[in-house]
């Protein structure tokens, strides 16, 4: 039977593929017809449709096909038609990989580039510099880039600068040989202003050893000091600190240098440009930051008038407060004493910027708060606490009345700090929730939404919590649903998973049925369904089951039936395994043959869910291995129970001796754990062929696959052990 059902699922499967390639090829002649049609319109309509079939069929056949049919579009065409090929490949820029014949593409496109039409030459260039990923390291391609960087004409020499950029980022080659003509070109007093400015951020690029780092270094010091222009300090500044996260080469140096910009230059575009860089080596290097450079940036804030550059140095802070800088800041050098006073800064202004006028500084004011309040939980930070929390609480009652999205952003920003302060201060938490309860009821519904997420994570941390919130949640759940907005169905959904969560898996017939009636009054089929998606993924299993149940009638596909049909048996079986106790092995039986019972019922409807455009064969091989393992286990408690209702008989030793083989003392338990710890080790390879196929999976979906293995290696692990120490199993007897 097994294998019938996998074989028709296969065919399935074959058959759906099948189709996939014909329409594939179908719309590949289709579009060939354009393209080989003598107006230009269908041509250009042809072209500019390529992007959707590599969309929706990529397949590298296919895409080098198409890919090659552009290429002698762009061979013989107009300029006009070679630009419609060039956008076509950089919106396709990923599925440049899958072509095979690399060789001729790049043949029948490097042709044009002996054309006499600069303009056809350039749009080369940028088709090459689009390519770059594929061919990085193609000779004739480098030296064209190198001569159209001397041509006389502009459009030229910019799509030239456009590629040279581009065969940088892939070719070390390529930047060895190109620095120093760029370096030329920049330092050349014929070459113009706004052409240096074009040049200049080829230079991030040259980051492949420290030679051609450190004479690129060399290069931009000399030029953020040589052009004072504002132009041209913000394009160096920012080709330095590119350079550097790139490299990873004197970073502390860039810091004080951006710092030095930031505190003495007094233009405020370069001060926002360095405020940008700042935050990009935050991000990427915070361990590189020293307490001098957080306690300078702190200068910086406390003393600008500015709101637009307080926030933006706060955002620095924020994310250093939240990496391993700010326990650099915090701990002392060894032989040395801790000042507090050296501190004093960055907390004064985290304090004097949680109460702000301005939303986004006052939720980095309190971001900063949190992570210190957070990370140095070896501190007594009582005041900051305080200063934490009823900062948290001001924005709570803020935002919570304001639909627009720049408070929403801000919620969001203080909803996380209040999960982060609950899972750090445990102690904190129930005045958090109380806080969070009480704006729940007169919050706006995209707040409500917000805070349900906020109220399930703390629940999820704090188990404990989930009873004091749930009657509150219930209350509000009964007074939600006035209105069928999208909205209020939302908030149905967000309200719903936070009683999952604080009902821990046993929700009251009360419970139930108010879920149950407010979902028949307001609610639509698609809300009752995330809700039971919700249920069965918080273990609510009989929930789960009834909201399938109802939805079962309201499909109007029977494919559709039978997907709901098969959750609704699955969910009535894991309900099955629920009711299991630890140490009760009397009723395991039974209730993993009802589960067995169920499982059979659901993969059968999950088997006449599918259709050959979507043969769901990811979801009936994971069913299918989960029956094998209920049948694993279930044959495990019946060998472990055969050891008393079958013990080894009293000629066990003499069949011992005769055979030689010890293990026959025991009887036939041995064979059994055997047979078991070969059905478990098959287990775990058929879970780890399903997680080596299933390469298009969330990551989720993977985590959860790829425990399978171990955990089955492990049983199988447990009965070799047992077998291993059968020969005591008879003195155990005795």
């Amino acid at each position: 039977m097994a294998s019938g059902s996998g074989g028709a699922r296969s065919f399935l499967a074959d058959a759906g593929y099948g189709e996939q390639e014909l329409d594939a090829n179908s719309a590949l002649m289709e579009l060939d017809k354009g393209l080989r049609s003598g107006k230009l319109g269908e041509q250009c309509e042809a072209v500019v449709r390529f992007p959707r079939l590599f969309q929706k069929y990529p397949f590298p056949i296919l895409i080098n096909s198409a890919f090659l049919k552009l290429a002698d579009v762009f061979r013989v065409g107009n300029n006009f038609l070679r630009l419609c090929v060039l956008k076509v490949t950089q919106q396709s820029e990923k599925h440049l990989e899958k072509i095979l014949n690399v060789d001729e593409f790049v043949k029948r496109i490097f042709s044009v580039i002996h054309s006499n039409d600069p303009v056809a030459r350039a749009i080369t260039l940028r088709m090459l510099g689009s390519m770059a990923s594929i061919i990085p390291d193609r000779k004739n391609a480098h030296h064209s880039i190198r001569q159209s960087l001397d041509s006389h004409d502009n459009v030229e020499v910019e799509a030239a600068i456009f590629a040279a950029a581009h065969f940088s980022a892939q070719s070390k080659d390529f930047a060895t040989g190109i620095c120093n003509k760029i370096g030329e070109m920049i330092q050349g007093l014929a070459t113009p202003v706004d052409l240096k400015l074009k040049l200049i951020p080829i230079l991030q690029h040259m980051h492949h050893d420290a030679i051609l780092a450190s004479n690129s270094r060399q290069l931009l010091q000399q030029l953020v000091t040589s052009y004072p222009s504002t132009k041209m300090v913000i394009v160096t500044l920012h080709t330095f600190t590119l350079l550097a996260a790139s490299s990873l080469v004197d970073i502390p140096k860039q810091i004080q240098l951006l710092l030095q910009y930031l505190k003495n230059d007094p233009r405020r575009a370069v001060k926002r440009l360095a405020i940008q860089d700042l935050k990009l080596l935050a991000n990427k290097t915070p361990h590189t930051w020293s307490r001098e450079n957080i306690q300078a940036l702190c200068e910086c804030a406390l003393q600008t008038p500015y709101d637009s550059l307080k926030l933006g140095m706060l955002t620095v802070l924020s994310t250093l407060s939240g990496s391993i800088a700010i326990k650099q800041f915090f701990n002392a050098v060894p032989g040395t004493k801790p000042s507090p006073a050296r501190y004093s800064d960055l907390i004064k202004l985290a304090q004097e910027c949680s109460y702000h006028s301005n939303r986004g500084i006052a939720a980095h004011g309190v971001t900063v708060l949190t992570n210190i309040v957070s990370s140095c939980q070896d501190k007594d930070n009582l005041g900051l606490e305080k200063d934490a929390v009823f900062g948290l609480e001001s924005l709570l009652v803020l935002c919570s009345q304001d639909n627009s999205a720049g408070a929403q952003l801000t919620l969001k920003i203080a909803l996380s700090c209040m999960v982060k302060l609950a899972k750090s201060r445990p102690y904190l938490s129930q005045s958090v929730v109380e806080s969070l309860l009480t704006q729940l009821h007169s919050a706006q519904d995209s707040a409500r939404i917000l805070m349900c997420h906020c109220l399930a994570s703390v629940a999820m941390q704090l188990p404990v919590l989930g009873d004091g919130m749930l009657g509150d949640i219930v209350e509000l759940y009964k007074l939600i649903g006035r209105s069928s907005t999208d909205k209020q169905q939302e908030l149905l959904v967000c309200l719903a998973t936070v009683i999952f969560v604080s009902s821990q898996k046993a929700l009251s017939p009360e419970v139930k049925t108010i879920i149950k009636q407010q979902l028949e009054n307001v609610s639509n089929g698609w809300t009752v369904y995330r809700i039971a998606r919700q249920a069965s993924r918080m273990g609510n299993h009989d929930m789960a089951k009834d909201l399938y149940q109802s939805l079962l009638t309201q499909v109007a596909s029977e494919h559709f039936y039978f997907w709901l049909n098969s959750l609704k048996e699955f969910s009535l079986a894991e309900q099955s395994l629920t009711v299991l106790e630890e140490d009760d092995y009397s009723s395991a039986l039974s209730s993993i043959a009802d589960a067995l019972k169920s499982y059979h019922k659901g993969i059968a409807s999950l088997t006449a869910a599918s259709t050959p455009m979507n043969p769901l064969s990811f979801q009936c091989e994971f069913v299918k291995l989960r029956i094998d393992l209920l049948h694993a286990f279930s044959q495990l408690i019946c060998t472990c129970n055969s050891l008393k209702t079958s013990p080894p008989p009293a000629i066990a030793s003499t069949i011992a001796m005769t055979s030689g083989n010890d293990l026959q003392r025991c009887g036939r338990i041995s064979t059994q754990m055997k047979q078991s710890m070969e059905e478990f080790k098959d287990l775990a390879t058929r879970y780890s062929d399903l997680y080596r196929s299933s390469f298009d999976a969330d990551s989720a979906t993977l985590r959860n696959i790829e425990l399978h293995p171990f955990y089955c290696l492990h049983l199988s692990y447990f009965n070799c052990f047992v077998v291993i120490l059968s020969p005591r199993l008879e003195s155990l007897l005795n």
